[in-house]
């Protein structure tokens, strides 16, 4: 009985191993195929999935220049037979009706912008090392304060037109019904760096003889060439808000009124530290200068020029 026992322990076990040897080479003769079959399905899939991307893709860019130039082809507002001058306006779910943009920039300024379009003009003034680019940044007007052109840190910064001020677009020579009107004062910042860099240059025009030879500051736009006669020269200061009956230059940018006009243009003639021999009028535009100077807390030596071209 034992032997007999044994004898069917040893032929269960043999079967068993038959069993798994039979069942490794049906694995093995399956899985060439299983696995060929597996990796095509994902092929497939993978194709399916970036056919579908690119077509979404497709279908979006289509979809947004179809609504851009849906957009450009709006007819302008006329309410109450109004005269828009036949300007043509774009209008959004969001905003009012607003100029379309005709005028085309200038070729150098052109190639500014592509590289950084943050760029809004460029500034220089004969006799000094003053030849720019100039920043703007509506939603945050410190960003270039510590940043160069390439936005990488430098304590020189850029220079930077103030976020109140409107550089204006398109061009005098079509007065601007290509565009948009430059605001009445465009005031621009910079450091006073110790070498002369940046605006430190500025210092010179403490001199009444420099400023005789050197009396044009250069401002261009992206679509136009400026240039301005300096009016005054003087130094002031950034006031706490609390003081009032102070002459807070910094807080002019569009003249509402005459009176407004005046005020200010008699004040900085009156701050001037000489005169330039140079007058100003109601409808005329200034571009200030605006650099840290050192006489009092808070010090700045500021620079005004009437647009001449």
């Amino acid at each position: 009985m034992v032997t007999m026992s044994r004898t069917m322990d040893i032929d269960s076990i043999r079967g068993r191993r038959q069993f798994l040897e039979n069942y490794r080479v049906e694995l093995t003769e399956w899985a060439p195929p299983v696995s060929v079959a597996f990796l095509v399905l994902l092929i497939f899939l993978g194709a399916m999935l970036q056919y579908r991307m690119g077509y979404m893709g497709s279908r979006y860019v289509a979809t947004r220049e179809n609504l851009t130039q849906a957009l450009q082809n709006v007819s302008p507002v006329v309410e109450n037979d109004t005269d828009v001058s036949n300007i043509p306006v774009v209008t959004d779910a969001l905003s009012a009706s607003v100029p379309v943009q005709t005028a085309e920039m200038t070729q150098k300024m052109e190639e500014v912008y592509a590289l950084n379009s943050d760029c809004t003009g460029w500034i220089s003034i004969d006799g000094t090392v003053i030849d720019y680019p100039v920043m703007q940044t509506p939603d945050d007007e410190q960003y270039y304060l510590n940043r160069d052109f390439d936005k990488k840190y430098s304590a020189y910064g850029c220079i930077i037109a103030d976020t109140d001020s409107c550089i204006g677009t398109g061009t005098a020579a079509e007065n601007y019904t290509d565009g948009t009107k430059p605001s009445t004062n465009i005031i621009l910042h910079g450091h006073n760096m110790k070498n002369g860099t940046m605006f430190g240059s500025l210092d010179k025009f403490r001199d009444e003889n420099f400023t005789k030879n050197h009396p044009v500051i250069k401002f261009s736009s992206l679509y136009e060439d400026r240039e301005y006669e300096i009016c005054a020269v003087f130094l002031s200061q950034v006031y706490k808000k609390s003081q009032k009956d102070v002459f807070k230059y910094y807080q002019f940018f569009n003249a509402e009124s005459e009176d407004e006009f005046n005020g200010f243009y008699r004040q900085i003639k009156k701050e001037s530290l000489y005169d330039t021999g140079v007058d100003a009028e109601y409808g005329d535009e200034f571009i200030t200068l605006s650099v840290c100077a050192y006489h009092v807390e808070n010090g700045r030596l500021v620079v005004v020029g009437k647009r001449i071209k």
